[in-house]
């Protein structure tokens, strides 16, 4: 059997979600101008794309809350997500009170991701201290914690060992309720045993630990590992597994007649060899047959529905959206 493969029982027995429509999302990233921010969102609505997401890092890119409201003033439907906000820059009282804000004024439109931290550049560059792994999800936890609490009614009574929240209740409240969505992503057991007690979307993810995306994250980035990290969440999760939607980010999507060579340049990339790079969720390469093909035999494999692009990719996958979107 080529490496990368499972055999129909192994399938038969992987517990995946239930399939649910697909979803598309495109990240506001390194746009090579902020002028683009807002054409990008009318463009990303215009073609089916469901949320339009930002990421939180402190080098050549929008400030995420800014740029989430200027794409909600710019569109009607289009949702808008973090992806994600790093806990470790912002203390939760403050984010929630954020987060609320934005969901109130974007008409009850946010996707509310939280991550505990992972590029090492960021924190080494402002000074942060980047604490092991372990510490910076205990701290990711506490804060979840605390910013459902202020979206919940009632004052916050919070004497946890990062945060103590004494009598505030959160205002605004969120538009959406009970909460808007809660988005978790990650590649390491014990954030995505998290993310099952805790998020609606889950995003499967390579593990980072290092801090940086190369040649370590790829073994946490083949279909095998990706297997390994729905049982996690699927034992954290109990009877809730059902709900959770579960997306991924795509490092690699083209629009190719020759795929091999477009999985050799991801293979090498994340240390893998070219078959496990051509069964990895991460990557999607070939005509938009066979792309909608892989898309629609990893949603039946892994329970996948949402697809996480880059804003380069959206132009080559319009064709995959068009076809799949909502399907």
């Amino acid at each position: 059997m080529p490496e990368g493969a499972v055999d129909d029982a192994t399938v038969h027995r992987m517990p995946s979600p239930r399939p649910r429509p697909f979803r598309f999302t495109v990240q506001a990233s390194r746009l090579p101008h902020p002028d683009a921010l807002v054409p990008l969102a009318r463009k990303a609505e215009d073609l089916g794309v469901a949320v339009l997401t930002v990421a939180d890092h402190l080098d050549d890119q929008l400030a995420p809350i800014a740029a989430m409201m200027a794409v909600a003033d710019a569109t009607t439907d289009l949702r808008i997500g973090s992806l994600v906000f790093a806990n470790d820059y912002r203390h939760p009282v403050v984010l929630a009170k954020e987060a609320a804000t934005i969901d109130v004024l974007s008409g009850g439109r946010l996707e509310f991701g939280l991550g505990a931290g992972w590029m090492a550049h960021d924190y080494r560059s402002a000074g942060i201290p980047m604490d092991r792994p372990g510490v910076r999800i205990e701290r990711l936890e506490e804060a979840l914690q605390v910013v459902l609490a202020l979206w919940a009614d009632g004052p916050v009574e919070h004497d946890g060992r990062h945060y103590q929240v004494h009598g505030l209740e959160g205002q605004p409240k969120p538009l959406q309720q009970p909460r808007p969505p809660v988005v978790i992503g990650g590649g390491g057991p014990r954030v995505l045993a998290l993310a099952g007690r805790y998020a609606d979307i889950i995003g499967l993810n390579p593990a980072l630990a290092a801090g940086v995306i190369d040649e370590h994250a790829g073994p946490s980035a083949t279909a095998e590992a990706t297997e390994q990290k729905l049982l996690v969440i699927r034992e954290a999760a109990g009877e809730r597994f059902e709900r959770i939607e579960l997306q991924t980010r795509i490092h690699l999507a083209i629009v190719t007649d020759d795929r091999q060579a477009m999985f050799e340049l991801f293979a090498e990339g994340f240390g893998l060899t070219p078959d496990q790079a051509r069964h990895s969720p991460h990557a999607l390469c070939g005509t938009v047959d066979q792309i909608s093909d892989d898309l629609l035999e990893r949603r039946e494999r892994f329970g996948i529905s949402t697809i996480g692009l880059s804003a380069s990719a959206l132009d080559d996958m319009a064709p995959v959206i068009a076809r799949l979107a909502g399907a």
